[in-house]
């Protein structure tokens, strides 16, 4: 099952037809080299969205543990909202962004890493709920390479926007900029932009309603619930819908969207290696 097909057919990755293991090109929507090398049954074992769920998943759980243990005695356990939140230190240990870490402390990787860290319990359940509804959905339309870039996309410019917001802009009703950060909604409001663009390109109704009730939901809590990162939303929503024009959804995904959402993910996890070598000089200073 682990093992490279080379010989017979395979289903193409990028519309589902059945085409030769070794063909250049797909018949049916021209993507060049549909069976990756005989690579193609491997990553269709892993699910739609070649296992990026449960990856994130499993790397945002690892992290918000790790965040957990750093905390020490200092985890908070008041609020329902707040249950078992990191300590501050130990969020900006990991890679929280924000004002602070971006602008007064240089840390210009950040961006990339607090979409992978969490300030609670609920927090991250509800993001990981959220998150297993439309990567998948998403990675149906887009493909799974694109759909991870539009992901990464909406993170880092969602927390870009609320870092320059909490550094630069004045408070405005609900839109605050945060001096600290983190939580995978922002590049989850990235593939609710993903979706509602292929809903206006494709002239799918049933799309843009799924989209629009989910873009709804994010005004509506952003609107009554404190601690929202609403900068954070509304940037994660414009990154994924400007990338996902620019990655157009009614052409065939390429291989080269699968090297860079791979080389998303690898600079994601530096970002947050980085972000504790640095931070462990920080703090132990």
């Amino acid at each position: 099952m682990l093992k490279r097909q080379t010989t017979g057919s395979v289903l193409c990755t990028s519309c589902g037809v059945l085409v030769g293991v070794k063909d250049d090109r797909c018949y049916n929507c021209g993507r060049v080299n549909p069976g990756l090398w005989g690579f193609a049954p491997l990553l269709r074992s892993l699910g739609r969205d070649m296992g990026f769920v449960p990856f994130v998943i499993g790397t945002c759980v690892l992290v918000y543990i790790l965040e957990l243990i750093a905390s020490g005695g200092a985890i908070n356990t008041r609020g329902a909202l707040s249950f078992l939140s990191p300590s501050l230190e130990a969020s900006f240990l990991f890679g929280a962004s924000g004002s602070v870490p971006v602008f007064q402390l240089g840390r210009w990787w950040t961006p990339l890493s607090a979409g992978w860290l969490h300030g609670g319990v609920l927090h991250i359940l509800f993001n990981m709920m959220a998150l297993r509804q439309l990567a998948p959905a998403t990675a149906e339309l887009y493909g799974p390479g694109r759909m991870v870039i539009v992901y990464t996309a909406g993170s880092v410019f969602g927390f870009f926007l609320s870092s320059f917001a909490g550094e630069y802009l004045p408070n405005i009703l609900f839109l605050r900029g945060s001096p600290f950060t983190v939580g995978a909604s922002a590049g989850i409001a990235g593939l609710i932009g993903a979706i509602l663009y292929y809903g206006q390109r494709s002239g799918s109704s049933m799309t843009r309603t799924f989209a629009t009730n989910y873009v709804l939901m994010l005004v509506v809590m952003g609107f009554f619930m404190q601690g929202v990162d609403n900068y954070a939303h509304l940037g994660g929503f414009a990154g994924g819908y400007v990338a996902s024009r620019v990655l157009d959804p009614l052409k065939p995904e390429r291989i080269d969207h699968i090297a860079i959402a791979l080389a998303c993910l690898a600079a994601s996890m530096l970002a947050i290696i980085a972000s504790v070598l640095h931070g462990m000089r920080i703090l132990g200073s």
